[in-house]
């Protein structure tokens, strides 16, 4: 039983760190073509 809950745990901060990560990389690919566009205009 508790080898199932340390899964369960691992498995819940894992994913939570994923979405925090792949929303961080958004934030910087947005903010990367902002200041392409910036700079063409």
């Amino acid at each position: 039983m508790q080898k199932i809950m340390t899964v369960l745990l691992l498995g819940t901060a894992l994913t939570l760190a994923a979405c925090n990560t792949v929303r961080g990389a958004g934030q910087d690919l947005q903010s990367a073509a902002n200041a392409t566009e910036d700079a063409i205009n």
